[in-house]
């Protein structure tokens, strides 16, 4: 009876623990947000940064940011994936269907897209971007039916090389709410943001088009608030955990690396990226590369650095934003440049 008893006890307590292994909750899948655009979020994109550490610190920590792109720089850490194709258009994204595959890819929750300044800076009508918009959309809803979609009015532009600019990205960021309200559905909402308000091109960024520092402050700060609606039922917020310490190895003294990398190209011009990386143990104030094109390559327009050209010699030092570098971080610029017979990879240094 004993032994009856003992096996029947041993029995319940498998039973037991079978039940408790089957039913016990697993924990919450990761949010996958996508930031999508241009230049703007991913050459550096450091807003991404800001926007991903506020997350952290606010107990948004179950989140995933993906693309399949990887991190710029910036000199801090973060989650740096993302979509952000310098010198892309949305029309051609959408034309293209180069979207399915990036979605397909990486499969988002979320997606953030600050899309279209280089269709306006190519004079396209808001109607023609905005008809790109719904496609993007489409193919979003086709990868994951209860997308959610952030829609950021451009920040504004005033590139010296273009003195329509101005008035075409208010004339484009005038159309988005109304296309936003037609396109929106319960399932899969659109929720435009107001990345243009508040915005100042002569303080806010290097070059007319691009943020610096404040501007990267003001695009997280703008993000914050609709991402985290967004992530309301998809994303619970958590303590953050005090992190372990880590040994710290010490770096050899030295300097840095430049490794240029082709992005894309096509007849008559491709758009090339630089990573400038500090490989020594202390920290970096400023940097500059050089290198000399071999086919007669010329830059046409640049963004995160400052050029010097003098025929096929090129010299790029940092901005005033991604000149200090901390050991082992990096600073990504990039360009667009012409070729004509041939486009050999320029092998570029940095002192």
């Amino acid at each position: 009876m004993r032994r009856t008893s003992a096996v029947l006890a041993a029995m319940l307590a498998v039973a037991g623990a079978v039940i408790f292994a089957t039913t016990a909750p697993a924990s919450a899948a990761a949010t996958r947000i996508m930031p999508l655009g241009d230049s703007i979020t991913g050459s550096p994109g450091c807003w991404r940064a800001l926007l991903w550490n506020r997350l952290q610190s606010t107990g948004y920590t179950n989140v995933d940011f993906v693309g399949t792109l990887p991190p710029q720089g910036c000199g801090v850490t973060h989650d740096g994936d993302n979509e952000g194709h310098g010198g892309f258009l949305a029309t051609n994204v959408a034309s293209q269907n180069q979207l399915t595959g990036w979605l397909a890819a990486t499969k988002p929750d979320i997606v953030m897209m600050h899309f279209g300044t280089n269709d306006v800076w190519s004079n396209i009508a808001p109607a023609t971007i905005l008809s790109a918009f719904t496609t993007l959309v489409s193919q979003m809803r086709a990868s994951n039916p209860g997308m959610k979609i952030l829609v950021a009015k451009i920040i504004p532009m005033n590139p010296s090389s273009c003195a329509d600019c101005a008035q075409r990205a208010v004339n484009f960021n005038n159309a988005i709410p109304a296309w936003a309200a037609s396109t929106t559905t319960q399932q899969s909402p659109i929720t435009v943001v107001d990345q243009w308000t508040g915005f100042s091109t002569g303080t806010d960024t290097y070059d007319g088009v691009h943020p610096n520092a404040a501007g990267d402050q003001k695009m997280s700060d703008k993000w914050y608030p609709a991402l985290v609606n967004a992530l309301s039922g998809t994303s619970t917020p958590t303590p953050t955990p005090t992190p372990t310490p880590t040994p710290t190895v010490t770096p050899p003294p030295g300097g840095c690396t430049a490794t240029f990398k082709n992005v894309g190209q096509w007849q008559g011009g491709f758009q090339g990226e630089v990573t400038v990386k500090n490989t020594g143990s202390a920290a970096m104030s400023a940097w500059t590369t050089k290198w000399t094109f071999a086919n007669g390559q010329q830059i046409t327009q640049i963004w995160g650095g400052t050029l010097s050209a003098s025929g096929s010699a090129v010299t790029v030092s940092n901005v005033g934003w991604n000149g200090s570098l901390a050991p082992g971080a990096s600073a990504t610029f990039g360009f667009l440049a012409s070729w004509t017979s041939a486009n050999t990879a320029p092998a570029p240094s940095c002192s």
